[in-house]
Order: structure tokens, then sequence, then C-alpha cells
């Protein structure tokens, strides 16, 4: 199963185990338990420290668990856990073989001292490239603390169990059998979730921070560049952001930043946020900004409000808070969100094998999501507003030459309908006959393009009117200190290398501005 490069590379890694453990695997006579069986034989002979039992009882076949001795952690893996997810296996053999986690040592007690029992289900694809974070946090937690249970579940080899569960998004998380949250979430959210006093200290933690020379809200592509070359300057520098690496976590393939020739998403996002707390950038993640108070005098303090209450308080600011899937907006989008309705084809496009979908948008992302599911399901009918595709000559080309693909011009989606708990089908209008139709679907793939995120600074800073911070050429708003940069802003092109480098640009025009300032 494993190719001879891969056995070398895994046999480095498994150096790292200390404590022994076993691998019990509960089999059956299908063809994925044999692929299973091989695996954990490849793996137990690989370190003298992981043995293999094929005993196992779970309900779940093929399923195995990590079992170290004289603990009481509860992981297990049903299924597979190769693709995306093999590196999630690797770091779970790790952790159970002692070799310690990289992860803040506060967040580590906070599992440890989580009270109650917890038992997670955790549903995957293995071509989602936003489940392995889920993943991993739910294993480490389970390997910490042996209150909680946590069992990974692909979704591919449990058809069955998904279909009745009426899991139609990934990552899915289950807690003791309700639905605990669905797509992508960070292990410091998970923690955040669960240890309800969280927030609060967090808040009263930030209120004490000093003022910033600079501070940057949003840790997309345009906030890391921007705290990178402020905190080169020597001046003290802090990012506030609802995630790290922004929307790019969300991003599967990035084959057009230079010098990179090709990564995905998640691990573009992971080296931002490296080399943002490589230059000692005091980062401040899961941080909701809410409101901006511009300095009340020349030299003065920009006040920055957060959804926890806390606030910061800094000498310059940039706004870097990016942009986010826009919604079609009709009936039932809401009502049938991750119950057929979805965003993200390459995380969600295999739960939806062999059926009927829908792709609403006709732009590169709207075709480029129809041409990955054409190879999936059954049948993809592509709904585009204007009379032609706006995606590159090239990628219509594509679209039209596959066999099982509809396309619709000049239709406006009007409705998603739904029996109540998933989707059903799609209500379109041609604009030019005025005729409408209802097509029978089971799934629903919007691809619309963006929205900035910028609701919170309605009536402090201008905004033009699709809701993007007017700035100008160096990246300075209409409010002094105050600078912009990313998709955000009005700067044409939303592309990663030009959030990057309009990020850099900002923070340079803001510490210019700082260094005009008044001394203290």
């Amino acid at each position: 199963m494993l190719d001879q490069a891969l056995k070398n590379q895994l046999a480095a890694y498994l150096q790292r185990v200390t404590q022994p453990f076993e691998l019990v695997a509960s089999l059956d006579a299908s063809p994925t338990s044999h692929e299973m069986q091989n695996l954990l034989e490849t793996i137990a002979g690989l370190s003298d420290h992981i043995t293999l039992r094929t005993d196992g009882q779970d309900a779940r076949r093929p399923s195995f668990s990590l079992q170290r001795q004289g603990s009481e952690s509860q992981l297990r893996f049903a299924g597979l856990p190769l693709g995306h997810e093999f590196t999630s296996l690797v770091l779970a053999l790790l952790w159970t073989g002692g070799h310690p986690p990289k992860v803040e040592a506060e967040q580590i007690e906070q599992i440890k001292a989580l009270d109650g029992d917890f038992e997670f289900e955790v549903y995957m694809s293995l071509s989602c490239h936003n489940c392995p974070d889920v993943v991993q946090a739910l294993s480490l937690m389970a390997i910490l603390n042996p209150s909680i249970k946590t069992t990974v579940i692909e979704g591919g080899a449990f058809k069955a169990e998904v279909d009745a569960r009426e899991v139609m998004a990934v990552p899915m998380v289950f807690l003791n059998g309700q639905v605990f949250g669905s797509g992508r979430m960070l292990l410091e959210e998970i923690i955040a979730k669960l240890d309800t006093g969280s927030a609060a200290r967090e808040a009263a933690k930030i209120d004490q921070k000093a003022p910033y020379d600079m501070l940057i809200v949003g840790g997309g592509p345009a906030g890391a560049a921007a705290a990178v070359y402020a905190a080169r300057k020597g001046i003290r520098t802090g990012v506030a952001a609802e995630r790290m690496g922004g929307q790019t976590n969300d991003t599967m393939g990035i084959e057009n930043y230079i010098s990179v020739l090709e990564t995905d998403g998640p691990k573009f996002a992971a080296a931002l946020e490296a080399q943002v707390r490589h230059y000692g950038v005091d980062v401040m993640n899961l941080q909701q900004a809410t409101e901006l108070i511009p300095a009340e005098a020349e030299g003065g303090l920009v006040q920055v409000k957060l959804a926890n209450g806390a606030t910061l308080k800094a000498r310059s600011v940039v706004l870097s808070t990016g942009a986010r899937w826009r919604n079609v907006n009709v009936p039932g989008e809401q009502e049938y969100k991750n119950k057929g309705v979805a965003y993200c084809p390459h995380c969600d496009g295999p739960l939806f094998k062999g059926k009927r979908t829908a792709v609403i948008g006709g732009g590169n992302s709207g075709v480029e999501a129809a041409i990955d599911l054409a190879g999936i399901v059954s049948h993809v009918t592509l709904i585009e507003f204007g009379d032609q595709l706006k995606a590159d000559a090239v990628l219509v080309a594509k679209l039209k030459s596959l066999p099982n693909v509809t396309i619709h011009t000049s239709a406006q989606t009007t409705e998603i309908t739904g029996d109540g708990s998933k989707v059903n089908g799609l209500r379109y209008k041609n604009r030019i006959s005025g005729a409408e139709h209802h097509l029978e679907l089971e799934g629903i793939f919007v691809q619309i393009g963006l929205v900035p995120n910028t609701e919170w600074l309605k009536g402090t800073v201008e905004l033009s009117r699709f809701g993007e911070i007017v700035v100008d050429a160096k990246g300075h708003t209409n409010v002094p200190g105050v600078f912009a940069a990313g998709d955000c802003t009005t700067v044409p092109y939303k592309q990663i290398v030009i959030a990057a480098g309009e990020g850099a640009k900002a923070a340079l025009s803001a510490f210019d501005h700082l260094i005009r300032m008044p001394a203290a």
C-alpha cells in the first residue's frame, strides 16, 4: 500500500516513538479491511514500540484504535486514514508514542483539565483539505484526556452511516450524538466551545496589553505581510485575526504564488503564521473586531474593540480583514446549508458521488468546481446569471467537453428547495423568456464571488458601494493612522500575491506615518 519512499519516511518519523502502544484492529472480510491490515502490519513492522492485534471487537469495521500501555486514551480510526489524512495518522502515532505535540503548554493544560464525558465522532473525506485540522485536534484531545473519546470516520467507507446521519458536508463533528460543528475548526476553537470560561479569561488578558506601534486586523496574506514588514522595523506589532491564514485555509491548490511552484491552502496558511510568529509578533487568533474608534487627536491612539469585550490600542492600524464567499441569498440557502448546500467542492464533492448536483456561478471558481464534480457525481448543472460564462476560455472548453454537464446561462436562481431535512432541488428563471424551471438535485455548490468583511467599519472609514475600504495608492484610508490592504479594499484583482504586496505596502506607509508623528 505504501511505496518504499513513503515507508522510509514513515520509519524515520517512527524513530521518535518512545513509549510502547498497541494498534487494535476490528476487521471483516471486505477489501478495505485487507488494505487496513496491510497498512497496520507495515506500521508495526517499522517500530519496536508498536504491536498489532487483530482481535478488536468494535462495531465499526474496518477500524483500529491506538492504545498506549497504562493509558486510558480512546482514539479510533474507522476506514483508512490516507490521502489528506495520512499526516493525521502519523501524528496520532507519534503523540500516542510519547512524542510531544507542537502545541502551546497552556492549551495542553486546558485539554487535560476538561471535565466530563466527551464522545466525538468526526466524519471526513480523504480529499478534504479542511478536515485534517479538525481530525488532528480531536485526536490530540483524546490522547491527552481519558475523558475524551474520538472516532475518526472516513465517509466513503461508511456510506450507509453517512446517509443515515445526513452528513452532507465535511468535516462534520458530533459530540455525544449531537451535531457539534461543521467545517474547519482549530484546536483553540474546539477548546473554547468546551471550556466556557476561556473567552472571559482571554478578554481580560487582551485588555491588559500595552498599546502597539502597529496593530494589524486580519491574518490572511495581506495581514501576515504587513506584520512581517512592521516587525522587521523593530516596532511593537500585534495581529488580531479571526483565523490566521484567512481564506487561504479554504483554498485547495495554489499554483500561482511566485517562487512557490505549488502548495495547498492549509500549508500556505500555516507558513504565513509561522513566519509572523518567527518575528515575535503578538498573535491574537480567533478574535473578531467589532468597532474601530479613530484617535481623538493627532498622535493619539486608535482603538479596536473585539467581540469578547476587550479593546486593543495602537498608534497605527492596518485593516486586512479579507473577504468571504458570497451567498446567493435566496429562500432555502440558509436552511439547507451543510444539508446539500455547500461552498467547497474539494471538501464535500465526494459526499455526492453518483448524485445530481448544481453549481451556481460561471466564473473561474464555478467552472472549476463543475469540472471537478463531473468526475465524481452523476450529473452537474451549471447555473450562470449572465448571458455567457465568465471563466477563462480554456476552462469553458474543458467544461463543455464533459458528457455529464449541462449549462444554463441567463438563469436566475430563485429558490433552493428541500424536504425539510435536506436539499431536493433548485428553482431558476430564464431571464430572457421569463420561464421558470425546477431541477431535481441532491447537492448545490455556490461559487459566486466574494464579499468584503467590512460591515463593522460602516460609518467609520469610507467604503465603496461594494463595501470595500477605499484606499489610495499607498494604502491610506480617510482616517488618520488607519491603513488597509488586501481583498477588503478597492484594489482590483483579488489574488494572494496582490494581497501580500498590498499588505507590505500598507505596513511601510503606516511606518512612514509613525516616524513623522510627534514624539510621545
